[in-house]
Parts: structure tokens; C-alpha cells; sequence
């Protein structure tokens, strides 16, 4: 299975959302990052079938949307940022609405939405009304929902936001359970959601994609412009105004930084192993510069 991306273009009057991208999907999970207005939703509502491209063609074994049809929309399976939910609904009610809308039959839709809310575990609370869920058990449920069809294609856009820290792992590992022999598009500005379970890293900016590559190679490229050093409180704070720091860490009065930079930032710092964060940090420091630059505010 192959899903091409070819010279895609989203255009919103004077702004181009997405801007000539092209990619060529096999299966696999793909951790789609960038900074918030990167373009992602945009290009993922357009693999969907949501948002039409202004120009460009997305093909699925070389076939376009437009020549396959309904046959297209069967291979796909969509989790939105902003899922909406019938609050009145129970978790099953729901699940059996939404198999409807596919065109599941009956018998199918009762045995698909049972194995899948065991799955998510959410069958021992699949008789309460959606409202009185959690953030993260409307989240199992929206993924829920879009494995219903048995999908090829799985498109997650932010599916782990707002979630707390053992939400986030448990909806990480039901990914990794749902992707197998399947194209799974993760669409996120948290860069731990995906450095444990993509095979593949696109990064996009301004509407392009700044690099696409395997987790095993994708931090190649930062390779001794990763750096850390020690520095007084002083020296930290100048540093985190004018650096895109990774991280930083009291220890004995002084303070730990880890930089990203292409020339040494001090004259005792160190190259160190590169990580997925670093590499976001890289490329998108500016963006969260002046959220940092607050870390010494007092």
C-alpha cells in the first residue's frame, strides 16, 4: 500500500496553509510535528477528504481521491483535534451510531464496537453517557471510533492534548496496537508522544516539510550541535533569552543547560547525543523562545 502526496497546495486567499508538499506513505507510524499553524491539521483534513486541495493530487495506489471514490473513504479511519461527541450518548450508543455512518451491518457493528471498547478499555463503563467522561476516556473512544472500519489509512490529529502523563502512555500504546500493517499519520507539537513509536518523522513548517525521515536517522543531521554546560544564575538567564534551550537543571548553585546550536555556546560546553527533542528545539526554537525566555523571569 501506497499513499502519495503529490505537490500539494492548500491556498486561504493570501496565506498558503500548505505549500508543495509531496511524501510517499508505506505503512508505518509517521510522527507528523511543527509548531502550532505549521499546517498539519490542514494537510490531514485534506488526506481525509475534508478540505479539497487547491492544486495537487493525493493518491492511494495511484489512484486519485476523485477516481476511487467511496472505495477511498473505506480505507480510512479519522480522529479530528476538536472530536465531537453526542453527550447524551453512551460510549456503545455512540460506537453504534458511527458504524452505521460507515455502512457497518448490524451483526458486524455490535461485534466490531464490543472487541474495540475492550480494546480502549471502555467496555465496563459503556453504558454511562459520554458527558461524564474523562478528557482521556473521550480520547480511547474517539480512537476507538476510527478503527471501527478496520482502516488502512488511521489519521490522528493532536489526540494526546490535554491529556495527563499515564493517559498520554496508554493511548501511545493503543496506537502502537492499532498500527500494525497500516499507514498511521500522528499529527503533534509533543514531540515524547511520538519518539517512542514512529517509524518515521515528518516535520513541517510554514506549510512545507523541512525533512522526512526514519526515527533511526533523524537526528543525524544535529549531530555536534547538541551542547551542555554549566552557568551561574546570571549567565542562565541571558543564555535562555538568547538560545533555544532544551532543558535546564539546578545542581550545587549552578545551573545545567542543554542548547542546540550550530557553533559552541560556551567555552567549556560539550557535543552531546542528539534526541528527537533537540531536533525539534532546531528547527522551531524561535517559536518557543519567548516561553522560555520567563524561566528566570524573577
Amino acid at each position: 500500500m501506497q499513499l502519495q502526496l503529490q505537490d500539494l497546495c492548500k491556498q486561504y486567499k493570501t496565506k498558503c496553509a500548505v505549500n508543495h508538499v509531496n511524501a510517499n506513505l508505506v505503512p508505518g507510524v509517521y510522527g507528523l510535528l511543527g509548531a502550532n499553524g505549521a499546517g498539519k491539521t490542514t494537510l490531514m483534513r485534506m488526506i481525509c477528504g475534508v478540505l479539497k486541495p487547491t492544486s495537487g493530487s493525493i493518491r492511494l495506489n495511484g489512484k486519485t481521491i476523485e477516481q476511487l471514490g467511496e472505495r477511498y473513504y473505506s480505507h480510512l479511519g479519522y480522529m479530528p483535534q476538536d472530536f465531537g461527541f453526542y453527550p447524551d450518548f453512551t460510549a456503545r450508543e455512540f460506537m453504534l451510531y458511527m458504524a452505521a455512518v460507515k455502512g457497518l451491518g448490524a451483526k458486524a457493528a455490535k461485534q466490531r464496537t464490543e472487541q474495540l471498547l475492550y480494546m480502549v478499555n471502555l467496555h465496563e463503563v459503556a453504558d454511562k453517557k459520554v458527558k461524564s467522561y474523562s478528557g482521556g476516556m473521550k480520547q480511547r473512544l474517539g480512537i476507538a471510533q476510527a478503527e471501527l472500519n478496520h482502516p488502512s489509512i488511521l489519521i490522528l490529529d493532536e489526540p494526546t492534548a490535554g491529556l495527563d502523563p499515564k493517559e498520554r502512555v496508554r493511548f501511545r500504546n493503543l496506537i502502537s496496537d492499532f498500527a500494525k500493517e497500516k499507514i498511521v499519520i500522528l499529527s503533534t507539537h509533543i514531540v515524547s508522544d511520538v519518539s517512542y513509536i514512529a517509524d518515521y518523522i515528518l516535520m513541517m513548517k510554514g506549510g512545507q516539510f523541512l525533512l522526512g525521515e526514519s526515527m533511526e536517522t533523524v537526528t543525524d543531521g544535529i549531530k555536534g550541535k547538541v551542547w551542555e554546560f554549566f552557568a551561574d544564575n546570571k549567565k542562565a538567564a541571558e543564555y535562555s533569552r538568547c538560545l533555544s534551550v532544551v532543558n535546564l537543571h539546578h545542581e550545587n548553585n549552578m545551573v545545567r543547560l542543554r542548547v542546540v546550536s550550530d557553533t559552541a555556546p560556551a567555552a567549556d560546553a560539550v557535543t552531546v547525543e542528539p534526541s528527537l527533542e533537540d531536533l525539534f528545539l532546531y528547527h522551531f526554537g524561535e517559536d518557543a523562545q519567548s516561553e522560555r525566555s520567563n524561566d528566570y523571569a524573577d
